[in-house]
């Protein structure tokens, strides 16, 4: 094969991965059973991470202010978890 065609396609197979965002997805591979209640007004938003797909466990991904990677907890806590926040957010329109 010649190797403008070998560079093309490298090239054509590079841009494809990232125009269709086919990254790696980021798993959890363990989680926390507890989370301290300072880091619960830090989060910005969370995910619900499912086993039955590319990732093997079952987890809630925290993501907090001025932290790149989530925080993985376990999702027995995400009752507890949404409970919280809804009382701060009730708290916060209280004042």
């Amino acid at each position: 094969m010649d190797l403008k065609v070998v560079l093309l396609v490298v090239f054509l197979s590079a841009l494809a991965i990232t125009s269709t965002n086919a990254s790696i997805p980021s798993c959890c591979i363990s989680t926390q059973k507890f989370m301290p209640r300072k880091m619960l007004s830090k989060v910005e938003r969370l995910e619900r991470q499912y086993s039955n797909g590319v990732c093997d466990i079952d987890a809630l991904k925290l993501y907090l202010k001025g932290r790149m990677r989530p925080i993985c907890i376990d999702v027995q806590l995400e009752k507890a978890f949404v409970r919280i926040q809804n009382l701060n957010q009730q708290q916060i329109k209280r004042i």
